[in-house]
Order: C-alpha cells, then sequence, then structure tokens
C-alpha cells in the first residue's frame, strides 16, 4: 500500500506488484476553519495577504525559495530545526515565529490567506492536507507529494515558478480547500484501508494466515534452540567438563 500516485510509479518501475492507494489520513477536527478569526489570530497587525511555511526549519525544506520571493503583506514561518537561527539571521522581515502545537498550530494554519510549501523532497507532505483542512489554499512546486495531491483539488496551485503558484492559490475558495481535505479524513483513511482487503477471497486469505502462523512458529522454535542450545557463561546449571570442572567464564 503506497500513499501516492508517485511512489505506486516508482515501485512499479522496479517490478513490484500488488501495488495499492493508501492515503494519509487528517485530524480535521482539529484543523478546522472555526480557528479563523476577524482579526486574524496570531497575525493580528501584520500587513496582509499572509504567506505561511509550516514544518521542519531545515535546509531540504527549501524554505529560502518561499522567503526569496517577491510577495506583497508577510510572510511566516513556523517550526524548529537546524536551520531556524540562520534564516532569523538572514531574513530579518520574515515573522519566525518558532514551532507551534495543536489548537495555536491549527490558528496558525487558519488565518494565513496561502500555505507555502517550497519542498522538493517530501514524499507527500501532511501539512498540506493540514493547511488545507482549515480552509488555506496551498501553493507547492510540482514536486512528488504536492503534485499527487493538489492538480484539479480546486485547493492549490502547483507551478515552477512558486510566485505564479502564491498568485493563483490566493485566489481559489477556502470552502473548496476545507471539502478537499474532508476526503482524506481519518476515517476517510480507515475505509480505503479496509477497501483494500476486501478484494482477497476468503480461501486465500485463510491460507495466507495459515502460512504466516507456520512461518511464525517456525521462527519461534528456532529463537528457542538459540538460546538453549549452549549454557550461559556463568550458569550455575552448566553440566560439568570431562575432567569434572565447569566450564570457564570466556
Amino acid at each position: 500500500m503506497v500513499a501516492t500516485q508517485s511512489m505506486r510509479d516508482e515501485l512499479e518501475a522496479h517490478g513490484f506488484k500488488n501495488i495499492a492507494p493508501w492515503s494519509r489520513g487528517v485530524d480535521t477536527d482539529l484543523f478546522n476553519p472555526i480557528h479563523r478569526k476577524d482579526d486574524r489570530g496570531p497575525y493580528e497587525g501584520l500587513p496582509q495577504p499572509i504567506w505561511v511555511y509550516v514544518g521542519r526549519v531545515a535546509v531540504e525544506k527549501n524554505i529560502e525559495s518561499f522567503l526569496d520571493l517577491d510577495l506583497p503583506g508577510s510572510k511566516v514561518v513556523v517550526g524548529d530545526g537546524p536551520q531556524l537561527e540562520e534564516l532569523r539571521a538572514d531574513y530579518p522581515n520574515a515573522h519566525i515565529v518558532g514551532a507551534k502545537f495543536t489548537e495555536d498550530l491549527a490558528a496558525h494554519f487558519a488565518n494565513a490567506d496561502v500555505f507555502v510549501f517550497p519542498s522538493l523532497t517530501d514524499t507527500f507532505g501532511l501539512v498540506i492536507l493540514e493547511a488545507m483542512g482549515t480552509g488555506t489554499p496551498v501553493a507547492a512546486y510540482p514536486a512528488p507529494g504536492p503534485r499527487d495531491l493538489i492538480p484539479g483539488s480546486n485547493a492549490g496551485a502547483v507551478n515552477d515558478d512558486l510566485k505564479i503558484a502564491c498568485e493563483e492559490a490566493l485566489t481559489m475558495s477556502r470552502d473548496a480547500a476545507r471539502a478537499y481535505a474532508e476526503t482524506y479524513s481519518w476515517k476517510a483513511c480507515a475505509e480505503q484501508f479496509l477497501d483494500n482487503l476486501e478484494p482477497l477471497p476468503v480461501p486465500e486469505r485463510r491460507r495466507f494466515w495459515r502460512r504466516l502462523g507456520k512461518l511464525r512458529n517456525i521462527r519461534l522454535r528456532r529463537r528457542k534452540q538459540a538460546t538453549t542450545a549452549e549454557p550461559q557463561a556463568g550458569d550455575a546449571t552448566a553440566k560439568p567438563t570431562q575432567d569434572g570442572a565447569k566450564p570457564r567464564d570466556s
């Protein structure tokens, strides 16, 4: 089971068979538009629009490509990591606020106008769905993860020019973003997993569990044999050697 079509294509290219989709799920109760406030909550007083990045603050996240963009309003970085102080020094006009959690994190998503996801190395990007869950559309590069989630969703934009993606995302419906995220709820994720089990016929399932049980028993027997084959050094119950002396500790 794989989370994205990109992952499926890569595995199939390597000869893997019987691949099924099983996407990630997002907590749509926590990441919810109810956290959006008229005064913009944590961004009160900042020039608008608000562009936010949320995630690990590290080189592989490519955050500089977001902070280098010529965009109106305010840029915010939420998260912690080894690059935090470096970015604070290099981008004094950006609002780099550190890590946030639970409702506070959800408020930082919800009160932004666009969530900017500049990473080129993620394989999914769960924060994309967290942003959409609060109604905030997403701008990203067409990298694995974003290109699997965003195109056709009406909840964000991808483009090799990240500024163009940001401008397109700013025009998108917050209601559409929320509706799209709801298709990735934990309930939907669980239902997809169960659906993947259905095509296996009952007799085949029984054979599978019998084979698995036999392998488990073989492994347990081998483990037991390995632990009882030789006495432990210093064991008082160890058998004496031929000359009557107990074996010496190694």
